[in-house]
């Protein structure tokens, strides 16, 4: 307080004991709490006065009390005296000079209120807002616990935040969470205090890399919650076991390791991992076992999982792999043909690498390779039984024993068949026997043939199928080219579209053939090398066309059917199934469509003109009158030397627009 300051007294109403006053360094009074006894060196050269008001008193009459003496006195006679302190007699003010008040202090030894400060507050720990103290309990009740810490009061702690109940006199650690809320209370917290030490001591075990326990709690998206003290941390699903876990729910109220693989100080976050501690401990234990291993060691194992590429076999601590071309010395389309799970096997070590933890197995190898011995045991020529195991376009593959096959191919499958694909014959899983026509043991192949079990129809048929001679035969298969007509059991011949007639112009053999019907051919050419047999149909009868000059004439005329309109003319079909045609190529090309317009399908035609018999391309060109394109007798005798002289390509213009042009340019 500063020196100038004058010199309060506080007295309660209520008290009636007497007030002992102390008096600081600046010569400052304070009344501050009652006691039984006086010290009269305290009132000692004291000048202040007292007025006491006796309430008995009816004339309400105040004494004026001069010394300290007085006043304890007249107190001790009458207790219910009580001091007007509104009276403006009641004190005495004296002026006091700086080295007077010194002097007073001195002399009266009154002890300077700053040491007083220091001493009470020595009494008292450095405590500070969000710090984490030592305390005892010293007091429990139904909702609340109270802490002494060494401050000026006990501190509050809510009973909630113990998880059993707190007994008195037990030293516990607490946060400081305010030193004075809004209600005046000193509010501390166990949790709180609880979490960062645990916090704290997490984070040295992430640095540190240490292990630490927690009970695994509950499932949540994504994974697992695990208490690790007062700390909870989440465990993700992919880091539970080093196996796919199915079935979180199986760990829950478990208590394991774990390891912290992350830590997020903003938010509070720990993430954990068991996987990670089960395979530092699986390596150490494979590496051991791995190390211990020698390439073509026997060991049983255990099928644990099959895949569509093999199956992994626990050797008891380590998982190696049987892959599946490593399975069998033949063919299988997927591992469980020969294994399932928890089936116990044998198998060969093959290779490991100690480093990355792998080991690769071999049952095949178990048993000799059967190629080694495959060459004395299916000598060329060799007939051999076997089953299709696989089916390709090119031909089919056998398997003559376990890790031994054959091809078969398309073109050692009949003598006579033509044979798109090995289906047309056979499916997977038949049974045949075949003859061995080649064998490669260094690239592990085996050519076989099917047809070699039955003689070549072939070698026979020049004796029997000479050229020339005509034989029946039937129609087994039509083609745009032609026809193949089977003139014995499996010796088919073709017969080609332009050997079919002699006369007809024929765009497809179904118009005149149809599949099954039988009839005459004659052997045009045999190849016994490339097995191809050419037959004819139109050359068992003589060739028409060779008397057809002299039968028809130039200038003679006849009758016919229209049978197709073709721009370039009229196709009509005469007796003796022969065709002949009314060219249009010496008629303009706009003046055509008028001309056909003047036939129809079926029409029958007279006087048709023999203009020309074309022997080599095997045509009878017919000339005839048309409306509105009258002929004059020359014309008929001059049209071959004009049928055969190239027609104009210029467009001709009728004569009435060419008029009307004309008028349209005098105007």
């Amino acid at each position: 307080m500063n020196e100038n300051e004058k010199i309060n007294q506080e007295v309660d109403e209520s008290s009636a004991t007497p007030l002992e006053a102390e008096v600081n360094e600046n010569a400052n009074v304070e009344v501050t709490e009652e006691k039984k006894s006086y010290d009269d060196n305290h009132f000692e050269n004291t000048d202040v006065s007292y007025e006491i008001e006796d309430e008995n008193d009816s004339t309400n009459k105040s004494k004026k009390i001069d010394s300290n003496e007085d006043i304890i006195d007249k107190i001790s006679e009458n207790s219910n005296i009580t001091l007007d302190y509104l009276s403006p007699d009641l004190l005495k003010i004296k002026s006091v000079s700086l080295d007077d008040i010194e002097s007073y202090s001195l002399q009266s030894g009154v002890v300077e209120s700053s040491s007083t400060d220091d001493i009470y507050s020595d009494t008292f720990s450095d405590i500070k807002q969000g710090e984490i103290v030592s305390g005892m309990i010293v007091g429990v009740n139904d909702r609340d616990v109270l802490v002494d810490v060494g401050f000026k009061s006990e501190g509050i702690i809510s009973i909630n935040e113990f998880k059993e109940t707190p007994v008195v006199g037990d030293e516990i650690e607490v946060f400081i969470t305010n030193l004075e809320d809004r209600k005046g209370k000193f509010v501390l917290s166990k949790e709180k205090a609880d979490f960062l030490r645990d916090w704290s001591r997490l984070k040295k075990c992430h640095d540190s890399g240490e292990v630490i326990e927690g009970k695994i709690m509950k499932r949540i998206k994504g994974g697992l919650v695990v208490d690790i003290g007062n700390i909870f941390a989440f465990l993700p699903g992919s880091q539970i076991d080093i196996r796919p876990v199915v079935d979180f729910n199986e760990y829950i109220d478990q208590t394991f390791e774990f390891k912290i693989v992350k830590i997020n100080e903003l938010r509070k976050n720990v993430v954990l991992s068991r996987k990670e501690l089960l395979e530092t401990d699986i390596k150490a234990k494979r590496q051991d076992i791995i190390s211990q291993l020698e390439v073509g060691m026997v060991l049983e194992g255990i099928v644990k999982n099959i895949t569509d590429f093999g199956a992994f076999i626990d050797l008891g601590g380590i998982d190696g792999l049987l892959h599946i071309t490593d399975i069998t010395w033949g063919r299988i389309n997927h591992p469980t043909e020969m294994l399932e799970t928890n089936q116990k096997i044998k198998v060969k070590i093959i290779d490991f690498d100690v480093d990355n933890l792998r080991v690769s197995l071999g049952l095949k190898q178990l048993h000799p390779e059967p190629w080694k011995e495959a060459e004395s045991r299916y000598p060329v020529s060799s007939i051999v039984d076997g089953k299709i195991v696989n089916m390709m376009n090119y031909g089919v593959f056998i398997e003559i024993e376990e890790g031994i096959e054959g091809l078969l191919h398309v073109s050692e499958m009949s003598w006579t068949r033509h044979i798109k694909h090995p289906g047309e014959l056979f499916k997977l899983g038949d049974k045949l026997s075949t003859k061995i026509l080649s064998l490669d043991p260094n690239e592990k192949k085996i050519s076989l043939g099917l047809k070699q079990l039955q003689d070549n129809p072939w070698d026979n048929l020049e004796e029997k199928y000479i050229e020339g001679s005509i034989h029946k035969g039937v129609v087994q298969k039509l083609t745009q080219f032609g026809a193949f007509v089977e003139i014995q059991a499996g010796i088919d011949g073709l017969v080609h579209i332009s050997d079919i007639s002699w006369t007809k112009n024929i765009r497809n053999p179904k118009d005149v053939l149809s599949k099954g019907q039988e009839i005459d051919v004659k052997i045009l050419e045999l190849d016994i090398g490339n097995r191809r047999l050419s037959l004819g149909i139109k050359q068992v009868e003589e060739n028409p066309w060779l008397t057809f000059k002299e039968k028809y004439k130039t200038g003679d005329k006849y009758s016919g059917k229209v049978i197709k309109i073709l721009d370039k003319g009229i196709i009509i079909e005469l007796e003796d199934d022969i065709e002949g045609i009314i060219s249009l190529s010496r008629y303009p090309k706009n003046a055509r469509w008028k001309i056909k317009k003047q036939f129809e399908i079926d029409q029958n035609i007279d006087d048709l003109v023999v203009q020309e018999v074309d022997t080599e391309n095997k045509k009878i060109i017919f000339i005839a009158e048309f409306d509105d394109f009258e002929q004059s007798d020359d014309s008929v005798q001059n049209n071959v030397e004009i049928n055969n002289e190239p027609v104009s390509e210029k467009m001709q213009i009728p004569d009435d627009i060419i008029k009307n042009i004309v008028e349209n340019d005098k105007k």
